[in-house]
């Protein structure tokens, strides 16, 4: 395990400095680092060529050596010019935040197109950091075809930054055809008329303990756990699963990678195929770890992002979760008494590790989620077998009974299927 000390400005700009470094220091031991201590300074700006102080530069050298670190992690992207200067000056590994996160997203990333966006967003960070960053590169010397030497004066930084350059391209290319391959899923799943539930929020705030308690709600044939650890970034891979629901209308849930602040702009655009998922569901879960004392601006942090991705615009249930670490009551039974016709967002308290709360909120969401949907009673002649089965299969049935002329089968529709099938609708 490195030993790593982590070094941050305090602009005195209204930003939580505080919470911002302890955050670095999650990020830091989520990437198998231990933190051994921390350099801070306030300053009126950054300075241009060592980010931190010319003075502070020399006492983080020593600082380091004395703890015997091997990185030095600072809190804000470094340009660059800082990347090499403090590398030089300190003469040990310099990271920054941005850098940091994608060594995390590297070392979780399981999925094959999981890999192609966190290799691209390493690629697109390291493109303008070339200088003295050629350690990170493995590639040695020239190759065949058009990745050949040009000439004898060619820099071996020319050779790399076209190395990149290719590289990213096929990347690119990769990234589309998977890009294809979800929106073909996506149209499938709008064919099932199923809603699309999306669970959104901070990194760590409980998203995935989430969806596993629905998950014991589901069909045995669905009932596929994921994972989840009390860990930043635990997940990357967007699932989708299907949540039966009792008496009602089955919904789909995904999941997607939780937001942080200051997320790279690298992993936005690399995900963007990702977090499309968010921008295509019918109704936006909003979890929030009610345990966090940081937790509004986590919230804060979670709808900037939301407009950031257009998709602020979306119905939302704000779940805040983890009351009984809290020490805050539950009040999902409640909201299960209160109208979902609009599209104003809605607020619950509850625990994901609480069966009951779970159960109530996966009844509530299925009511947010059809909201437009109708009770009718229709009257089906015997030779309309097709569109019974399609009811069964698309729609809730509240109750089904056998008659001379027909089956005659109380329902929830959709509004799209009640006005299809209104000539069979029987009026009260």
């Amino acid at each position: 395990m490195e030993r790593a000390i982590l070094v941050g400005i305090d602009l005195e700009d209204g930003t939580d400095f505080d919470r911002s470094m302890k955050e670095l220091k999650a990020l830091a031991e989520a990437c198998d680092m231990e933190v051994c201590g921390m350099v801070t300074q306030k300053l009126p700006y950054i300075n241009k060529a060592y980010y931190i102080g010319t003075g502070k530069v020399n006492e983080v050298k020593e600082y380091a050596s004395a703890l015997e670190a091997s990185v030095v992690v600072f809190d804000n992207p470094l340009s660059p010019a800082q990347l090499g200067n403090l590398k030089e000056a300190t003469g040990k590994a310099v990271l920054d935040r941005t850098n940091l996160i994608l060594q995390i997203f590297s070392t979780r990333a399981r999925t094959r197109e999981a890999k192609l966006q966190v290799e691209s967003a390493n690629l697109q960070y390291l493109l303008p950091r070339l200088v003295g960053a050629h350690d990170a590169l493995s590639r040695q010397g020239g190759a065949s075809g058009a990745m050949s030497n040009k000439g004898a004066g060619e820099k071996k930084l020319e050779l790399d930054r076209r190395h990149i350059e290719k590289r990213l391209a096929q990347l690119r290319r990769e990234l589309k055809e998977v890009e294809a391959e979800r929106e073909t899923q996506r149209k499938s799943r709008r064919r099932s008329n199923l809603s699309v539930v999306a669970l959104v929020g901070y990194t760590n705030a409980g998203k995935s303990s989430l969806m596993n308690g629905m998950l014991n709600f589901a069909d045995e044939t669905e009932k596929k756990q994921v994972f989840e650890k009390d860990m930043l970034f635990a997940t990357l891979d967007t699932t989708v699963r299907k949540i039966e629901v009792p008496k009602r209308k089955s919904f789909l849930l995904t999941d997607t990678v939780g937001f942080i602040d200051k997320l790279p702009h690298q992993l936005v655009k690399a995900f963007y195929s990702t977090l499309e998922e968010v921008r295509n569901a019918d109704l936006l879960i909003h979890v929030v770890d009610l345990s966090d004392p940081d937790y509004r601006e986590h919230m804060r942090v979670t709808i900037e992002t939301l407009h950031d991705l257009e998709a602020d615009g979306i119905p939302r249930i704000t779940v805040f979760n983890k009351t009984d670490l809290a020490g805050r009551a539950s009040n999902i039974q409640e909201m299960l008494t209160k109208p979902v016709s609009t599209n104003e967002e809605r607020k619950v308290r509850l625990s994901a590790k609480n069966p009951a709360d779970i159960e109530a909120l996966v009844s509530y969401i299925s009511r947010c989620a059809y909201r437009e949907e109708k009770e009718a009673g229709l009257l089906l002649p015997y030779e309309k077998g097709s569109i019974y089965s399609y009811l069964k299969g698309n729609a809730t049935i509240l109750s089904e009974e056998y008659r001379a002329d027909g089956i005659f089968v109380k329902a929830i529709l959709s509004e799209q299927d009640a006005g299809k099938y209104r000539e069979f609708i029987e009026e009260k």
